[in-house]
């Protein structure tokens, strides 16, 4: 019997896909609009769905490896590591699959929206506030998703979130409203990349409006995105967005209406309803019934979502060469080495003034803070097969007697005012009552604040968190999680200083039931609230200080939670280093002044005057279950330092703008827009990062100084140039040396500071090229950086009014330089751009 052409592998996968098409009966085509699309037995289809989230590892699938979040992962600025790391994700992706079937090879990452603005309640999941290193990278892990076979996908990824999402606070209904050069200059170049470089297969719509039109309907963005490549890319809906449509943005008056005009715009798969697809395909029937869109529509995209599930091999059997992938490939042994090579190479060491690091190989120390030796995971983590948290990882460095650990948080016993008892947990924590009559370890909670008046409390008993997430309390939770936090309380302090406890996660008061005093969450006000006397049995802070004043050094790990205080659907409060984690910091840096602040956490701090003291400063995100040899290896100089911010530490909140605002160059936010001098100069730059190295520019010289403007174009070219020969490409050669006693890897950036007296305004600075080197001691080397003058465009305007354009290399002359971040530049050159020769 012939194959049916569907099933040939020879076949191109349009071709197949077609064909494919052309055998479903319309019904079946309709019900493939929904992520959830059924099986077709007689054409032997099994059910698919869109969808595997896979952003830094698989998650929401069991075990796996967690690597660093991806605002970490772009700190190593390193192409080729993202790659292998995607690489190694996808073969986890495949061995899900191959345990279950239904997990699907349709991956949901990268997430490439720009890090705009730090207070993002999503800030983890991008990469950098520069939109042509975002699409740099996120091509790259691309790359190592997608696979390299010339014909299956090993997993199909898809690019989050087109367009202009940045906030979460009232994400569906506000608008990101876009200059044409916000557009060009700062948005769209970070999809643009990915999608070119033929390693993306789909493409995720954002939640909110773009100049006041919802994303979903924005077909002019949407033509714009698909004009980028010849193949096929589906677009799909991000969650419930379809339904937003109609009852948050009111654009439609009902959803037949709605989904048909999202349709029509371009999107290709709804995902609404969550797993049921009959409401998605009872609007489509009924507004192809109205007239409202027809059947073209449908196979238009249903054809795309066919060739999509093509790709990866779905209907190849045995000819599948990812189909040996089996179920044990999830935590490799490559996949360990690799996620500790990503969490050291993803540390950046911020300040060093005092010399301290790297650290004496001998001695003792104490790591103290909330993060001394917790692994936190965030929503998009899988379960890490281990952690290893800070201190376990000195421990092995330093010997177990010689690390000394202590959390920093106070530790109480509750006594109810209504129950006049203590509040105990039994031995299995499913049991909280208040029913002590004195004080013993049953009724000792660690309490930690985590900033805005957000606290977790820990059972001495258990071992593990109150949580609200069950009725009534329980302390059984072994960390803070879920989509609503359950393990959150707030402490709200009477005028006589006893507690009421909102949990946060029901925004319901904590009470004891008269007669028994089980804890339950169900007060509606604080009338309702039971007060607690909190009786302080041990100061977290004394006990830091007493450990960072028996010990050599003191490492000082605070941070953030990953689901508490900025995360998907809430932005932070604020962006200061909250004044718990500053209080631990100080009461260890006054017992011990070789003191080591170690920042873990999803998003820049403003430091504040107290912290901003500090002269040892080193930051990782959370690194992944690799993340304490992370530090580690960085702290004692198992490694030189190699990490280096993509996104900047602003000195003051007023630095990052307004998180409504999406025009950051009239706001002058972001490195490319912030003023050059004081007090525009922020805490940390775009770029920085310190080597072990001594690290000294001499120079900087041009293979050219004069050359013709290119021509102008839609689009820029991406960071490193591949053709070195083109006319538009001019050589930077940077002489670099290291004055020091270690070996440096350093991170030669090079930036174009400006022209003046053009028409359209140049950024203030601008990236245009990097390029990573390891200079031994007294060593001096010359670098070549490549760049593309054409990056120099600017978004000008066919005419007044107009949105039509290009983006064009005004002539004039440029200041080009060369250092070690967006404002240690001391290498400069100048380069003439003129008119070409006619």
């Amino acid at each position: 019997m012939d194959v049916p052409p569907f099933r040939d592998h020879r076949l191109p996968a349009p071709e197949r896909a077609r064909d494919l098409l052309s055998r479903l009966t319309p019904d079946e085509r309709v019900a493939m609009l929904h992520q959830r699309m059924p099986a077709v037995d007689r054409l032997g289809l099994a059910a698919f769905h869109t969808g595997c989230e896979a952003l830094h590892g698989v998650a929401w699938l069991g075990r796996a490896t967690v690597f660093p979040q991806p605002v970490g992962l772009a700190t190593t600025w390193d192409p080729d590591l993202l790659r292998r790391i995607g690489d190694a994700v996808a073969t986890e992706v495949r061995a899900k699959h191959a345990a279950d079937p239904t997990v699907s090879l349709n991956v949901w990452a990268p997430v490439v929206n720009t890090l705009r603005h730090p207070g993002w309640g999503r800030n983890e999941e991008g990469y950098s506030e520069d939109p042509h290193l975002t699409a740099h990278l996120a091509t790259a892990y691309c790359r190592g998703l997608r696979g390299d076979h010339d014909r299956v996908w090993k997993t199909a990824p898809t690019l989050k979130h087109f367009l202009a999402y940045n906030n979460e606070t009232d994400r569906s209904s506000t608008s990101s409203d876009l200059s044409a050069r916000t557009l060009h200059e700062e948005e769209l170049p970070a999809f643009r990349e990915p999608v070119v470089s033929g390693a993306v297969a789909a493409v995720m719509l954002a939640y909110n409006k773009v100049d006041e039109v919802p994303a979903h309907l924005r077909a002019d963005l949407l033509a714009e995105l698909r004009s980028w490549t010849d193949r096929s890319l589906a677009v799909v809906s991000d969650a419930a967005a379809p339904t937003f449509v109609v009852t948050v943005q009111h654009a439609f008056p009902d959803r037949a209406s709605g989904n048909a005009a999202v349709l029509r715009a371009g999107v290709d798969s709804f995902t609404d309803d969550d797993a049921d697809p009959a409401p998605t395909i009872a609007r489509a029937e009924e507004a192809l019934a109205r007239g409202l869109m027809s059947r073209e529509d449908v196979d238009r995209a249903v054809l795309r979502l066919l060739e999509l599930r093509v790709l990866t091999g779905e209907l190849d059997g045995d000819d599948d060469p990812y189909a040996t992938v089996d179920a044990d490939a999830i935590d490799l042994p490559e996949h360990r080495s690799l996620a500790r090579e990503a969490a050291t190479r993803s540390v950046v060491v911020l300040r060093n003034d005092a010399g301290l690091l790297p650290l004496a190989p001998t001695g003792s120390v104490a790591v103290v803070g909330p993060l001394a030796g917790a692994v936190l995971t965030d929503w998009y983590s899988g379960t890490p097969p281990y952690g290893v948290g800070v201190a376990d990882a000195l421990r092995e460095r330093f010997g177990a007697s010689s690390v000394v650990e202590a959390s920093g948080a106070d530790v109480v016993a509750l006594r109810s005012v209504g129950a006049a008892r203590y509040v105990t947990v039994s031995g299995s924590g499913d049991r909280v009552v208040a029913d002590g009559v004195e004080v013993e370890q049953s009724c000792l909670f660690e309490v930690t604040d985590w900033g805005d008046g957000v606290l977790t409390l820990r059972s001495r008993r258990t071992g593990r968190l109150l949580t609200g997430g069950s009725w009534p309390v329980r302390a059984d939770a072994e960390r803070v999680g879920g989509w609503v936090a359950q393990e959150a309380f707030r402490r709200h302090v009477h005028p006589d200083g006893t507690w009421s406890l909102l949990h946060l996660g029901s925004g319901r008061w904590l009470r004891t039931q008269r007669g028994t005093g089980v804890l339950c969450a169900e007060g509606v006000t604080t009338v309702d609230a039971d007060r607690f006397v909190p009786r302080l049995l041990e100061s977290g802070t004394a006990v830091v200080a007493d450990a960072a004043s028996r010990c050599d050094a003191v490492v000082v790990a605070v941070g953030n939670d990953p689901h508490l205080n900025g995360r998907e659907t809430q932005d932070r409060p604020d962006l200061f280093l909250p004044d718990a984690a500053v209080e631990i910091w100080q009461a260890a840096v006054e017992a011990n002044p070789r003191a080591v602040l170690a920042l873990v956490s999803s998003y820049p701090y403003v430091l504040g005057p107290v912290a901003g003291r500090a002269e040892t400063v080193v930051w990782s995100s959370h690194g992944g279950q690799e993340l304490g040899h992370g530090v580690a290896d960085v702290l004692v100089g198992a490694v030189e330092p190699t990490g280096r911010l993509a996104q900047t530490w602003p000195a003051r909140p007023e630095q990052a703008g307004d998180l409504f605002d999406y025009d950051v160059r009239e706001q002058q936010v972001t490195y490319r827009h912030l003023p050059s001098t004081d007090p525009g100069r922020p805490a940390f730059p775009f770029g920085h990062g310190l080597t072990y190295g001594d690290v000294a520019y001499d120079g900087l010289a041009l293979s050219a100084s004069v050359v013709e403007a290119p021509a102008a174009t839609r689009a820029h070219p991406p960071l490193h140039p591949e053709d070195l020969e083109s006319p538009s490409v001019v050589t930077a050669r940077v002489r670099v040396r290291n004055d020091g006693a270690r070996p440096a890897e350093e991170l030669v950036q090079v930036y174009s500071l400006g022209c003046p007296d053009v028409p359209e305004p140049t950024p203030v600075r601008l990236l245009l090229g990097f390029r990573r080197v390891r200079i031994e001691p007294a060593q001096e080397r010359v670098v070549e950086v490549p760049v593309d003058v054409a990056r120099l465009a600017v978004w000008r305007a066919a005419g007044p009014g107009q949105l039509d354009g290009a983006l064009e290399v005004q002539r004039g002359t440029y200041l080009l330089a060369a250092g070690a971040s967006s404002v240690e530049l001391p290498a400069r050159a100048e380069l003439s751009v003129v008119e070409p020769v006619r």
